[in-house]
């Protein structure tokens, strides 16, 4: 039996197109020792490559944008937690969530009504998730939900600039790679 090999490999990815119809996307693969160019897939993960984006975060008419940079000089926390996926104990730092929150209005120590409140977290991928008030409030719960901007002493990397991280959780579900958009809503 012969074996022919290719000098480069070809990939194949199933894309979805506008309106619901498929068409296929070739890339080369990249040589040995040849980093991906901007915009190639992202071969860790599976996924393409995506720009990171600053972190926007809203509640009613309020809004605050916010990138490693900014996060940078406020007080940070750290957690060590079990992920699942990586069959690893991580060393996150960041920012508990809360913090960015209460600038704009969201309430540190919810009362009555104010647990109608939640919010949903997106990554750049469209990943979503939800999480209730009292779950990123210390004052109700013993989790920590951190906007971590740092992954064992070094910035997340693959993951984005910024990475939502729960403790508390038995699998990381919720957490949210490449964070761009945190909406605070009100459950009716």
């Amino acid at each position: 039996m012969r074996v022919r090999l290719w000098p480069a490999a070809i990939l194949m990815v199933l894309v979805t197109g506008a309106m619901g119809t498929f068409g296929y996307l070739q890339a080369q693969a990249p040589a040995v020792n040849q980093a991906p160019a901007s915009g190639e897939m992202n071969m860790k993960m599976g996924k393409p490559a995506v720009p990171p984006s600053p972190l926007k975060i809203t509640f009613q008419d309020k809004s605050a944008e916010w990138t490693a940079a900014t996060l940078a000089p406020l007080p940070h926390k750290t957690v060590t937690v079990y992920n699942e996926h990586a069959k690893a104990s991580q060393t996150y730092s960041g920012v508990p969530l809360i913090d960015l929150l209460k600038p704009l209005g969201v309430p540190d120590k919810p009362r009555g009504k104010e647990f109608r409140l939640y919010l949903v977290a997106e990554g750049s991928d469209g990943y979503q998730v939800v999480y209730s008030l009292g779950e990123i409030t210390p004052d109700v719960h013993d989790a920590t939900v951190l906007v971590a901007d740092g992954m064992n002493g070094a910035a997340i990397g693959d993951d984005g600039p910024l990475k939502l991280v729960a403790t508390g959780e038995k699998r990381p579900a919720r957490w949210v790679r490449n964070l761009v958009a945190i909406r605070v809503q009100t459950a009716q």
